[in-house]
């Protein structure tokens, strides 16, 4: 007869949770070793080149889209939401790493959405200010998934960065972060002794859903009789909801973002009533875009939305404003939150805060 011992569930529970806390510990120092092998043998590991309209894919780009299909698991996008954001939120932090600053602080004012001032070492006061808002397709992302770039961007630039964690969809769909921002951006320009910042040096940016956000508080502050901040600076952003160009379809698989997550953010955050072609939303489609800010814009090479990002850099030229447009050839969307693993994005990101600071 075979004894029956006691299984000690809760031990072994504390073994699981203890493999999973270090499996995701070991990502991010796995992910930055294979990213940093020398270029001969990364290109050799990350497989066949990748070309495309005369673009060659970043190896290092190449290699972390591999190891996401090695890994396998479930796309973001096909989770419970609640699950989703969690994922989203580890990648991000996953990429980003620990990136050195001088402080952060949280701030909590009422009635508005809940912010994070990150500082700069050694910066002197009052300090030109980034107002950065996160990308997540209106329905993902949040303070700690933008952690690591707003960082990056605060002690390279020399500015103060502001970051807002504003309503997202479903739960709040569109206007309420266009509201949430736009509120942000004038207790900002209100509040300088707060801050400890020059609110005549308040620079406006975002990344994909983010720079959307920041193409509307423009047009708004516009519209409003506000003033326009000194710069808006757009990574990859959404600028259309009414169209879709040629980059959606060529890239809308096998390169991080795709088209699937792209509908279901859109489902989310417009309600059935909601125009598409709205200012708000579809700043390509606007009438007449003089009058705002000068734009910093990028695009990457291998991203659903590099079309519309470049469409609209033009569109701003063709109306008169001011407009810096690079297109990173070889990256993939959402590099910016990769700069804890990446030197490619590295090297772009560090374009973005010598622009903000010879700007600002």
């Amino acid at each position: 007869m075979n004894a029956r011992w006691p299984v000690p569930w809760v031990t072994v529970f504390d073994v699981f949770a203890a493999m999973e806390a270090w499996r995701r510990r070991a990502e991010a120092p796995v992910l930055r070793m294979v990213l940093r092998l020398p270029s001969p043998v990364l290109r050799l590991v990350a497989g066949r080149r990748v070309t495309s309209q005369g673009q060659m894919l970043d190896p290092q780009m190449q290699m972390l889209l591999r190891m996401q299909r090695l890994a396998g698991g479930t796309p973001v996008e096909r989770l419970a939401l609640p699950a989703g954001r969690r994922a989203l939120a580890r990648q991000c932090r996953t990429a980003g790493g620990g990136q050195p600053i001088g402080a952060v602080r949280d701030l909590v004012v009422g009635g508005l959405a809940d912010m994070r001032l990150y500082t700069p070492t050694d910066v002197d006061e009052p300090a030109p200010l980034l107002l950065f808002l996160h990308g997540g397709g209106f329905v993902y992302g949040d303070l700690d998934s933008h952690d690591a770039v707003c960082r990056y961007l605060a002690q390279r630039s020399g500015a103060k960065v502001l970051a807002v964690d504003y309503r997202r969809a479903p739960e709040h769909p569109f206007p309420a972060a266009v509201d949430d921002c736009f509120a942000a951006y004038t207790w900002a320009r209100a509040h300088p002794a707060e801050l400890g910042i020059d609110p005549e040096r308040i620079a406006l940016g975002g990344d994909s859903a983010g720079g959307n956000l920041a193409t509307a508080i423009c047009l708004r502050a516009r519209d409003g009789d506000v003033p326009q901040p000194r710069l808006q600076v757009l990574l990859y952003p959404v600028t259309d909801f009414t169209q879709e160009l040629a980059s959606r379809s060529e890239y809308g698989e096998g390169f991080w973002l795709t088209e699937e997550f792209i509908t279901r953010c859109r489902a989310a955050y417009l309600q059935p009533e909601t125009d598409p072609s709205d200012p708000l939303l579809s700043p390509l489609q606007t009438k007449d875009l003089a009058g705002l800010a000068p734009a910093y814009v990028e695009t990457a090479g291998f991203d659903p939305l590099r079309d519309e990002g470049a469409a609209y850099a033009r569109r701003l030229a063709d109306d008169g404003v001011t407009v810096e447009l690079h297109r990173r050839a070889g990256l993939i969307h959402g590099y910016a939150t990769m700069v804890g693993i990446s030197s490619s994005a590295r090297a772009a990101m560090r374009a973005v805060a010598a622009h903000l600071r010879t700007r600002l």
